[in-house]
């Protein structure tokens, strides 16, 4: 029997490279609240975890000026640093041969489900998953742990140890801990190598091509 059925692939530093958005959005909503600005690679820590835990444990904010800070984040993200995003080079490529092995793909990602639509509809990448689990826009559904129960609830995965969780940070491996899925850690995204195996990553690749490769022989 086939170690792994069903693959789920995080969205930011694994799909697609959405830095330059999430950044824009970080420094636009800071600079209307009049907070500080951190430099460029202290904003890198808010890419992957659920927005208002990344401000809470940032910036220092409280519960309500939390949530205020991500409302402004997306005021700016929806129309404009959502598109400031690009896809990795040969994750097309990798999709469309893991879908020809007969794997079942979804995307599993903290981002909002509506934005995570989006994304992936601008890029075209919609058809190659057969389900796109995201969280909620009132932060009930945004851990990654239960968003991965979310989406294995939705595509009928009955043993999460038959799933793999596929990301770039250490949530992303937690949340599959938790939520019983071994999880890929990619090294071509924000994380690194320390902070993954820390997180207890069970697989580590470092590159695209690689992830195929490593998920191909678990099959």
């Amino acid at each position: 029997m086939p170690r792994y059925t069903h693959i789920f692939f995080d969205l930011d530093g694994t799909l697609t490279d959405s830095a330059p958005g999430i950044l824009n959005s970080v420094r636009y909503a800071l600079e209307r609240l009049g907070a500080p600005v951190p430099e460029r690679e202290a904003l890198f820590a808010f890419i992957g975890p659920p927005l208002p835990d990344s401000f809470r444990d940032r910036c220092g904010f409280g519960p309500e000026q939390a949530r205020e800070a991500t409302r402004l984040y997306r005021e700016y993200f929806e129309p404009r640093g959502l598109y400031e995003n690009s896809v990795y080079p040969g994750i097309p490529a990798l999709l469309e041969r893991l879908r020809a092995s007969g794997l079942w793909l979804g995307v599993a990602t903290s981002k909002p489900e509506r934005f995570a639509r989006r994304i992936l509809d601008h890029f075209g990448l919609t058809a190659a998953f057969d389900c796109i689990a995201g969280a909620d826009l009132d932060g009930q559904r945004s851990r990654k742990a239960d968003v991965l129960r979310y989406a294995m609830a939705q595509s009928g995965v009955g043993d999460p140890e038959k799933a793999l969780m596929v990301g770039d940070r250490e949530h992303d491996a937690l949340g599959a801990r938790e939520a019983g899925l071994d999880c890929l850690g990619v090294l071509y995204g924000y994380g690194s190598r320390e902070e993954l195996l820390e997180a207890g990553v069970r697989y580590l690749a470092e590159t695209v091509p690689q992830v195929g490769e490593l998920i191909l022989g678990l099959i």
